[in-house]
């Protein structure tokens, strides 16, 4: 799929949460720069949030408990080592939705149930996204 820029990534993420489910992971994955911020902040504000949301590079993990469902913005960029990722709590993230920036820091196989983004930035400036569908999210995606 190609999305012409970050708003239309953003615009994608709002399409994203009229789909997601309690319990779901969404992984993004991609180069620095690629919209994999842009798409969780359209997928929180579709779902009603109302400020800013940033990148939780940082703090790591950003929950949105207010939302419903409940979303836990989280960004792997600063784990060095998969062991890491016992202290940040996400075994009880309940029936919130995951949406895991960098996953490729965790373990393989974290959350092999996910809905699998991958973003790239074209030549042109537009973003690439490819997508990994499991079962779980069949008659889901492709989105509309």
């Amino acid at each position: 799929m190609i999305l012409a820029d970050e708003e239309a990534t953003a615009r994608l993420g709002g399409k994203l949460a009229h789909a997601a489910r309690p319990g779901d992971v969404i992984t993004l994955s991609g180069p620095l720069g690629a919209g994999k911020t842009a798409l969780a902040r359209g997928l929180i504000a579709a779902l009603g949030h109302e400020g800013d949301v940033p990148s939780p590079s940082f703090a790591i993990v950003q929950p949105y408990d207010a939302l419903d469902p409940p979303v836990w913005h989280v960004d792997l960029y600063r784990i060095e080592e998969p062991s890491e990722m016992d202290e940040l709590g996400l075994d009880s993230v309940g029936d919130a939705v995951l949406v895991v920036e960098w996953p490729e820091r965790a373990a393989p196989n974290t959350w092999p149930e996910a809905l699998a983004l991958s973003l790239d930035v074209g030549d042109d400036g537009e973003r690439i996204l490819t997508a990994k569908v499991p079962p779980s999210w069949k008659g889901r995606w492709p989105l509309r």
